[in-house]
């Protein structure tokens, strides 16, 4: 049996010239496009920021734990290839590079705004009342159960059992 495809309503629905199926004349969907230049939680966490200005590479790699050097150069490389990031060298002795970003890179920010947003709003949250209600069922009760006996041991040294 089958059913026809179910279409949106409502003020979220896209125009069918708008959505994916309707790709330009080279085949690309814009969304698909986007999200494979940005399409990584670090291109994207680096483009964020970015938008705070100008940045060494170690003051990036500062900005998140969970970042290593070699994630790092290679989606920065990543993103100045693709024209988002400008990498200038500012001095060769001691050698210093910045990296900031481009005209097109900075098109990004209402974006990154939005996903931070959204982000706090539904993805946060959602995660900070889970927390709280596993950190509430494994906190135990102020009384539970018996205490340990003390068994002084022959050597003089007290045993819990």
């Amino acid at each position: 049996m089958e059913t026809a495809p179910s279409r949106r309503t409502g003020p979220l629905a896209a125009a069918p010239s708008e959505t994916c199926d309707a790709a330009d004349s080279r085949g690309l969907c814009p969304v698909l496009a986007a999200v494979g230049v940005i399409g990584t939680e670090w291109r994207l966490a680096i483009v964020h920021r970015l938008l705070e200005g100008p940045q060494r590479f170690s003051e990036i790699l500062r900005s998140s734990p969970h970042l290593n050097a070699k994630t790092l150069s290679a989606t920065l490389k990543f993103l100045e290839g693709q024209g988002v990031v400008q990498r200038t060298v500012v001095s060769t002795r001691p050698f210093s590079v910045v990296y900031s970003l481009t005209e097109m890179g900075l098109g990004l920010a209402p974006a990154a705004r939005e996903l931070r947003a959204w982000g706090e709003k539904w993805v946060i949250s959602r995660h900070q009342a889970t927390a709280r209600a596993t950190n509430a069922a494994r906190r135990p009760s102020a009384i539970q159960g018996e205490l340990p006996r003390v068994v002084v041991a022959e050597a003089g040294a007290p045993r819990t059992r």
